[in-house]
C-alpha cells in the first residue's frame, strides 16, 4: 500500500469522527481548545488501536482465507463505505455537549468500527502496521480537531458531506484492490 493509498484511507476511516466532531463543536457552542484536542485524541486514539487489533484477527486467520482476501477487502470496505453514504443522507444525531469520558468512550468506539475491519484488510494486504495505524491516528486526531471547530461554526451543513466523501473513498479503495488482484484488471 503506497503512502497515497494510506493516506486516502485514513480521510476515509476519519470521516465518521470528523462527522461526529462537528455534532460535538455544534452542541457545545462556544468551543475551547480543550474541546477540540480531547476530540481529537479520543478519536485519533481509537482510529489507531481498532485497526491494530483488526490487523492481529487478521493474522490469525490469513492463512485460512489467502486465496479470496482481495474478495474479503472489496466486501469489507464496501460495505462501510455504503453504510457511511447511507448515514450521509440519514437524520440529524442527538447533540450532547458533554466531553466526558462516560460521552467520550462510546463515540469513539462507534466511530472506529469501521477502521477494526479496514485493519482486517491490512493483514491481507501486508501493510505495515505500526506506521499505518499511527499515520491513521494523527489524521483522525487533526479531523477531530478540526471537525469541533467547524461545529462549533458552520453546524451540521458539512456532516453528511464528510460521511459521503469517506463512503466514496473507501469503496474505491476496496475496488482498486479487488481490481488489482483479480483478471479483471488484466483486460484493462
Amino acid at each position: 500500500m503506497s503512502l497515497f493509498e494510506l493516506f486516502l484511507t485514513a480521510v476515509g476511516l476519519s470521516m465518521d469522527a470528523f462527522a461526529v466532531a462537528i455534532c460535538k463543536g455544534l452542541s457545545v457552542g462556544k468551543t475551547k481548545w480543550k474541546h477540540c484536542v480531547l476530540c481529537g485524541l479520543y478519536f485519533g486514539g481509537f482510529q489507531a488501536l481498532m485497526p491494530f487489533i483488526g490487523y492481529i484477527l487478521g493474522k490469525q486467520f490469513e492463512s485460512l482465507i489467502k486465496g479470496v482476501d482481495h474478495w474479503l477487502s472489496f466486501l469489507l470496505l464496501g460495505l462501510i463505505g455504503l453504510s457511511m453514504i447511507r448515514e450521509s443522507g440519514g437524520e440529524e444525531e442527538n447533540l450532547n455537549p458533554s466531553f466526558s469520558p462516560r460521552t467520550m468512550l462510546p463515540l469513539a468506539i462507534a466511530t472506529s468500527i469501521d477502521a477494526l475491519a479496514a485493519g482486517v484488510t491490512f493483514a491481507f494486504l501486508q501493510v505495515d502496521i505500526i506506521p499505518a495505524v499511527s499515520f491513521i491516528g494523527m489524521i483522525t486526531f487533526l479531523f477531530g480537531v478540526a471537525g469541533v471547530k467547524i461545529g462549533s461554526i458552520y453546524g451540521m451543513k458539512f456532516k453528511s458531506k464528510a460521511e459521503l466523501a469517506g463512503g466514496i473513498i473507501l469503496i474505491g479503495m476496496g475496488l482498486k484492490i479487488l481490481l488489482e488482484h483479480t483478471e479483471l484488471f488484466m483486460h484493462f
